[in-house]
């Protein structure tokens, strides 16, 4: 289990120094052992969520396009509100009745500022400015709710620096945000390196999320009729985490940790085929490789996964590494309410004690700031 003794760095170095804390490290480490042998524990300060945590969700995969960002790009002139995707219209009331009812405790929100191009960096900072004052009061109005990632932009690294310093010290980020793909770039990329420098030095944790494939044109879908969030979507997700695995990226930033959206996108299921030709790499990379960092990604949930899925998560990793992930509002209500989240809860694949770890627990290990914040829902 080589994963588990790797990861047992600066994140947990610095948390063994704190008496109060050290637990948590402990537990973490105690959980990476638990659980490759077939169960995924709780942390005991976390037995009040009881059962399988379906009541104690911590949703790590959570659009948040806020009305006050619409309402400024609008006057910039960057967007249009009636042309704007079905997955922008975020509002308050309808978020906090999904996240009731999916008995969603906490949601880690990932600000969303949908435009092709910002006129330069100068109002790309003013952007996330308005996203962080938007995530400051929605925080601020429901304490516990509500939790964010920062975002950061690999091709613009004195922005990621602004953006990484005032959402993290600032704002009280739990991560950061990227986009699986950048300027044609993938994540990985040894340009990209400066960044993960530094996201490493705080131990990141990063969350990915795809969009249209290189080369395509984001208001045409590339096969008429097939619209790109359907296919090429896991494709982008499953190009990136290639990519990281073709650079060594977790080597060389071993403090790192990468979530992998809508289950890994295609990986799990080519994760065989990938291993089986990693020589026709360039450069080649050893199939051990592979295995290494297939059980370092974590995985959300969101897309939805489906028991005729898990099967094939779990070949390539174990629970601990797997968290609940809404996509609200890109998957509609009803369908996160009424089939994703149930065929979690009764997916014959996982254990309840699995079920908690993925609906609850994992977040709180790899998001420990969440501790004492989030509470499960009546």
């Amino acid at each position: 289990m080589p994963h588990a003794s790797r990861r047992f760095g600066r994140r947990h170095m610095l948390l063994l120094g704190g008496g109060a804390t050290a637990s948590v490290a402990a537990a973490e480490l105690t959980g990476a052992f638990a659980v490759d042998a077939g169960e995924a524990p709780g942390p005991p300060e976390e037995a009040h969520s009881g059962g399988d945590g379906r009541r104690a969700r911590i949703d790590v995969h959570h659009h948040f396009t806020a009305p006050s960002w619409v309402t400024w790009a609008e006057k910039k002139g960057l967007v249009t509100r009636e042309r704007l995707p079905w997955w922008t219209k975020w509002d308050l009331t309808s978020t906090l009745e999904l996240m009731d009812d999916a008995g969603i405790a906490t949601s880690v929100v990932s600000p969303a500022m949908p435009v092709r191009g910002f006129r330069d960096s100068a109002q790309l900072r003013d952007s996330v400015n308005v996203v962080f004052d938007a995530v400051e009061e929605l925080k601020t109005a429901h304490p516990g709710r509500f939790a964010f990632f920062a975002p950061v932009f690999p091709d613009d690294l004195k922005t990621s620096r602004w953006s990484l310093a005032r959402g993290l010290d600032t704002f009280g980020a739990v991560g950061v945000q990227t986009k699986a793909c950048s300027d044609g770039v993938y994540l990985g990329d040894r340009s990209h390196d400066a960044l993960l420098a530094e996201l490493n030095e705080r131990s990141a944790v990063i969350s990915t999320h795809p969009l249209e494939l290189p080369g395509t044109d984001p208001s045409r879908p590339a096969v008429p009729g097939i619209p790109s969030f359907l296919c090429d979507f896991p494709l982008d997700t499953t190009r990136a985490a290639v990519n990281l695995i073709l650079n060594g990226t977790l080597d060389r930033y071993p403090d790192l940790s990468f979530i992998l959206p809508h289950g890994g996108g295609f990986l799990p299921y080519i994760a065989t085929r990938v291993e089986r030709f990693a020589g026709f790499l360039t450069p080649p990379v050893e199939p051990a490789r592979v295995r290494d960092y297939l059980h370092r990604f974590y995985y959300d949930t969101a897309g939805p996964l489906a028991p005729s899925s898990t099967p094939t998560l779990l070949s390539v990793t174990n629970p601990s590494r797997i968290l609940f992930g809404s996509d609200w509002p890109a998957t509609p209500a009803k369908t996160i309410t009424e089939q994703a989240s149930p065929a979690l809860d009764t997916d014959p694949a996982l254990t309840p004690r699995h079920r908690r770890a993925i609906n609850r627990d994992n977040a709180l290990r790899l998001l420990p700031s969440l501790r004492g914040t989030s509470s499960p829902r009546p």
